[in-house]
């Protein structure tokens, strides 16, 4: 199945394939880059409907930050293409289970279960999937496996992938949804082949280390998912139905990075102080863990585990203590228990040290903390908010702060360069709702559609804006001819958007 490849942004395009680069097995590809894209967007747009699709802006940053340079480090060496960077989605995904696996779409997709980042020990090793999955991207490798099906049906597609996502949840349910959507055959042929998995593996090296990353994370991830497989009855391991290991794969890694040498990593394109970076994936993985897994009896082991951190002297914190304390703070919001959470970050502040990151998280954390217990009085400003989690964050405390101006030039700046940004379009349209800006938050609500690939319900956002101009001719509507000649190009590109997905919706029939 086409389970692992890609995503994260990156603007500029990148050189032709370098000269004495090995061929790639996906150069024969059939399936043009924009086919394959329409066709990613089709299964996308069901993704972001299900209840186990998560949208966390911390979690995000994070897996930008490790997928930016390891996009910069394939542009280098020639495996990324200017067409392909172009045209391809590159967006990351995440899905809540506690499993430990990823995915693919075609067009540049990839999805990240919790389970992963909260299995994994550093962000090496999650780098180390990242570039493995890059590379079957760059290598069109799915495209291929695609053209062989003969380019199946988006809604084939689609209940073949979500019926694999509902696998851990209702075996009957997945099930059904599998054999509705006529994927059994699918599933079994799409498959990465022998060749595909190890040229992932050779190339995915290559960007990792070249990307700064610490080599031993790729074969650490090895010795992880070979000592998963062994456990695999569980079922705790889809990834490795999809990248099923063997022995030549994996005496392969080893020797790969026995030649190389595990030299000490270059500096890396991650915006990282010098020792943060552990602290740091412990807290992302705390926060993972969390998210993923809000049982009862798995709140309770979190939070005897940050009890147990808390007691430590500050001096004496480990990297696992520190992710228990970041995770009893999340826990804590869940239960609604705020002061044990804030007794939890005094003790998570030390360990920040002189971190701007470490501390800008804690203090991210906090803030999320005190809007979870409605109070925003000294904890309504972030001291950087460049990053989306923090813009996301501050405008939400703005709001609830009574200062919804503010949050809306705030989020108006951020979508003006981030137009696909779902979240950030639902922010504005609340705060343009919460000033009168009636025509305004219609707009925001229906490009939040856009954003998620959800064409039908812009359409009706839309018409629903032209709806409320008609009836707010007077004075009323002063100010807003910008916004409605805006509205009704946005319509109209909408509606042609929708006949073409018919015709080709007919045209496969």
């Amino acid at each position: 199945m086409f389970f692992i490849a890609s995503s994260g942004p990156s603007p500029a395009q990148s050189p032709a394939r370098a000269s004495g680069a090995l061929p790639a097995l996906g150069d024969t590809s059939e399936l043009t880059s924009g086919a394959e894209r329409r066709l990613g967007d089709r299964i996308a747009s069901s993704i972001y409907r299900d209840p186990d699709y998560l949208d966390d802006p911390v979690l995000g940053d994070y897996l930008q930050s490790i997928w930016r340079p390891l996009m910069v480090a394939a542009r280098a060496r020639g495996e990324l293409g200017g067409e392909l960077e172009e045209r391809f989605a590159w967006e990351i995904m995440l899905v809540r289970d506690r499993s430990v696996n990823a995915f693919a779409l075609p067009g540049g997709y990839l999805g990240i279960h919790l389970g992963l980042i909260s299995t994994v020990s550093t962000r090496d090793e999650l780098a180390s999937v990242l570039a493995h999955e890059l590379s079957h991207v760059t290598q069109r490798h799915i495209s291929r496996l695609l053209s062989k099906q003969n380019q199946q049906m988006p809604w084939l597609m689609a209940a073949m992938l979500l019926g694999i996502m509902a696998a851990g949840k209702n075996a009957d349910v997945a099930n059904a949804a599998i054999a509705g959507g006529q994927a059994v055959a699918i599933q079994n042929q799409l498959n990465f082949s022998r060749d595909m998995e190890r040229e992932a593996d050779r190339i995915g090296f290559g960007v990792m280390a070249d990307a700064g990353f610490d080599k031993q994370g790729f074969a650490s991830m090895f010795d992880k998912l070979e000592q998963g497989s062994r456990l695999n009855d569980s079922g705790s391991f889809p990834y490795l139905r999809s990248h099923p290991l063997n022995t030549e794969r994996i005496a392969e890694a080893r020797s790969r990075l026995q030649l190389e040498g595990n030299v000490a990593p270059a500096a890396a394109g991650v915006a990282e102080e010098a020792g943060s970076a552990a602290l740091l994936h412990a807290m992302m993985a705390g926060r993972a863990r969390v998210l993923g897994d809000t049982r009862v009896d798995s709140l309770r082991i979190f939070t005897a585990e940050a009890q147990r951190a808390a007691a430590m002297p500050a001096a004496g914190l480990t990297p696992r203590d520190v992710g228990a304390l970041y995770a009893g703070v999340m826990t804590a919001m869940q239960l609604r228990d705020y002061a044990s959470g804030r007794n939890l970050i005094a003790k998570l502040r030390p360990a920040a040290g002189s971190s701007r990151i470490l501390n800008d998280q804690v203090q991210a954390l906090a803030l999320e903390l005190e809007l979870a217990a409605g109070n925003t009085g000294p904890f309504v400003k972030l001291p950087n908010t460049t990053s989306r989690s923090a813009v996301l964050l501050q405008a939400r405390a703005d709001m609830a702060a009574n200062r919804a101006q503010e949050a809306s030039g705030r989020l108006q700046s951020w979508v003006s360069t981030h137009p696909a940004d779902a979240a950030a379009w639902a922010l504005l349209s609340a705060a343009y709702g919460k000033q009168g800006q009636t025509l305004r938050a219609i707009r925001a609500d229906a490009e939040g559609r856009v954003a998620q690939l959800d064409y039908p319900a812009a359409r009706d956002r839309f018409k629903a804006a032209q709806e409320w101009m008609r009836n707010n001719r007077d004075g009323s509507a002063a100010g807003n001819h910008i916004d409605s000649s805006i509205i009704d190009a946005r319509a109209r590109e909408i509606d042609r958007l929708l006949r073409e997905q018919a015709i080709e919706d007919k045209a496969s029939r």
